[in-house]
């Protein structure tokens, strides 16, 4: 019989993983709150990008995977993976509401020697003085009846190179047994297992890795702007500086940063950092230039056509990512909305998305007096604007 495990939260990160786990020795049950997730799930439509739907179909027809609602399945499984969004509030501060909804539902239905593995980012010292305590509560277990577990995610949506199983896995125990049982578990689909000495290692590092993607875009779309005045083509110089084979990463220009992590997590640390009195300017300073990148691509816009006021503009691509359709946190939204601020009637096309904040996606037409490039999807075939001009914030065509 396959031993049982519950992935909390059938995302991003949740649904490959319970893909993964379901097609090696495990069976599966994924949890969600999302009703109309779990049925289009349980009819084997995957609810992100990156998932095979014949796969998907035969494990949930083999009964290898299961989503729903309730957390029953917790109290017979062996493992239980917390993948639940870490997002901001409004005032750019952590929002642990999912997490601790996760955990304190969790806690309820589970039994003693479970492996708990939190994979959802946090703030340094958030399972010591948040999860555990709260586990603790729910479960009326003591922390060293169960095995707990950081293992911070790192799924990047629709990378044809790195995946879930030939990315290293971060894993932190709060003692050896715990971080035993998870090194066995994702051995089993992942090829790397990197262990770390403490909790507050994992947590931290995952922070940097998005901390150091966050300013070097940052950075890169700065130094865009220099290109631009300069009659430079910055995505060249970058290919060009990409050739030294040690000391640099290439980064490229964007209208900003998007997602569930990058724009994120950097915000995590700097909310960590404030807490203890430790400085973040770095980061204060890429949260300043990723803001006003909209703005500036709206100049350009303004520059572009001799000013806005009554024109037809077509941004084209609103996803935060190209080839998804992801509208978490896109910088496309602060984009339109400088648009409209300036008197013009905004249109956007997006065949990924289709249907976002109350409108539709329209197609590529010539009817426009400017065209923006947001979000170059590899679908799109911008031959059909004729001799609109086009403001491309990626960099020349």
């Amino acid at each position: 019989m396959n031993k049982q495990i519950s992935v909390i939260g059938l995302g991003y990160v949740g649904l490959p993983l319970a893909v993964a786990a379901a097609k090696s020795s495990y069976k599966v049950f994924g949890i969600d709150l999302d009703s109309e997730k779990i049925n289009t799930i349980n009819k084997g439509i995957p609810s992100v990008e990156g998932i095979c739907d014949s796969e998907l179909l035969s494990l949930i027809k083999n009964g290898k995977l299961t989503a729903r609602t309730d957390y029953s399945s917790i109290i017979d499984s062996e493992v239980v993976l917390i993948c639940v969004p870490t997002p901001l509030t409004e005032n750019s501060e952590p929002d642990l509401s999912f997490l601790e909804l996760a955990v304190k539902c969790m806690a309820e239905n589970l039994s003693r020697g479970t492996l708990v593995i939190l994979e959802s980012t946090v703030s340094t010292g958030t399972t010591q003085k948040i999860v555990i305590p709260m586990i603790e509560k729910y479960s009326k277990l003591d922390i060293s009846e169960i095995h707990l577990v950081f293992s911070p995610e790192r799924i990047d949506p629709i990378n044809k190179t790195w995946d879930l199983k030939n990315t290293p896995k971060i894993v932190a125990g709060v003692n050896d047994a715990s971080e035993k049982k998870a090194v066995e578990f994702y051995s089993k689909f992942i090829d790397t297992i990197v262990k770390v000495d403490s909790l507050e290692v994992a947590e931290t590092a995952k922070l940097l890795e998005n901390c150091f993607r966050f300013i070097n875009i940052s950075f890169v779309n700065e130094f865009s702007v220099f290109c631009e005045k300069m009659g430079i083509d910055v995505n060249k110089v970058v290919n060009a500086a990409a050739t030294k084979p040690y000391g640099f990463m290439p980064f490229f220009p964007s209208i900003g940063i998007g997602g569930h992590c990058i724009p994120v997590d950097p915000l995590y640390l700097a909310n960590k950092a404030r807490e203890i009195g430790a400085p973040t300017r770095f980061i204060d300073l890429a949260v300043q230039i990723n803001q006003e990148m909209p703005g500036y691509f709206v100049g350009r816009a303004e520059e572009k056509i001799g000013g806005l006021a009554g024109k037809k503009v077509l941004v084209i691509g609103v996803s935060y990512k190209p080839n998804i359709a992801d509208v978490r946190e896109t910088p496309v939204e602060a984009l339109i909305l400088g648009l409209k601020n300036k008197g013009v009637e905004v249109f956007w096309h997006d065949d990924l998305v289709k249907e976002w904040n109350g409108e539709n996606s329209v197609a590529i037409s010539n009817e426009y007096d400017l065209a923006i490039l947001a979000t170059p999807h590899a679908y799109l075939d911008l031959t059909k604007l004729g001799d609109v001009p086009i403001l491309n914030t990626r960099g020349s065509i």
